[in-house]
């Protein structure tokens, strides 16, 4: 690389880059080409298999990135698979067995119903089906019991994580450890990550800004002792006019100065 990435954004999508209504990021599309302007890069980190991500990545215009998937359990290289295998959710599915009733993942689904609870179309649906390191899932259990099942799944090395729609298990892997490995490969100036779920709180707390898109559809990200420093900034507007709202006000004098 000739020289430096003067910025590296980070972002997740449902709710953040992507509206929660359509999966539209039309409304960020000035903010989309801000970054292109000065030469940023944009990695998407999000719950999304690399199925999902590979074409989206595309579309969005940023390929030439890697991304971050099933919430940080992997990484899709530039134009590659993501690296491993689906032994590790074959290891999940089956520790599953072995716990409380109660939570219904993703490979209890038929894809209708995936798409039923995505919003997503039967093909996108099946593409969220396309798992190698992560279940997510709902609790079907009674509310009390939800503690118990995320204490046993522990005991077998599963982590649960709450995001904007879905408890998902992975073996513990975050986006900020992902986010990690990619910062050590580019090296950027300047690091913003973009996120509006609990599970993305780890990855907004790593970066040298951190942007809590607004969120009126699930759990939201509690206040941050970093929002004082200003090194946390929450957005009035949700989706991708949020992040719109953020990326712009962020580089608006790496605009200026390109």
């Amino acid at each position: 690389m000739s020289r430096r990435l003067p910025l590296l954004v980070f972002s997740d999508l449902d709710g953040t880059l992507l509206n929660h209504h359509d999966y539209s990021w039309d409304a960020a599309q000035p903010a989309l080409n801000r970054l292109r302007d000065i030469g940023a890069g944009l990695v998407l980190a999000s719950s999304k298999t690399a199925a999902e991500i590979i074409g989206l990545r595309q579309d969005i215009g940023f390929s030439n990135m890697p991304s971050i998937v099933e919430n940080g359990a992997g990484i899709l290289a530039t134009g590659h698979p993501e690296t491993g295998g689906p032994s590790e959710y074959l290891n999940i599915l089956n520790i599953l067995q072995h716990l409380p009733p109660g939570f219904r993942g993703f490979a209890d689904m038929s894809v209708q119903e995936v798409s039923d609870r995505t919003g997503l179309d039967l093909v996108e649906a099946e593409k969220a089906q396309d798992r190698h390191f992560s279940e997510p899932g709902v609790w079907d259990g009674a509310p009390e019991d939800l503690g118990t099942f995320i204490s046993e799944a522990g005991r077998y090395g599963l982590k649960a994580r709450q995001g904007g729609r879905f408890l998902t298990l992975s073996f513990g892997k975050t986006k900020a450890d992902a986010m990690s490995d990619v910062i050590r490969l580019f090296k950027p100036e300047r690091t913003i990550a973009l996120g509006d779920a609990p599970n993305d709180l780890e990855m907004i707390l790593a970066a040298d800004t951190g942007v809590v898109v607004a969120n009126r559809h699930g759990a939201s990200i509690p206040a941050q002792a970093l929002e004082d420093e200003q090194r946390i900034f929450r957005t009035t507007r949700e989706g991708p006019e949020g992040w719109a709202e953020a990326i712009l006000t962020l580089t608006a004098a790496d605009h200026k100065d390109s």
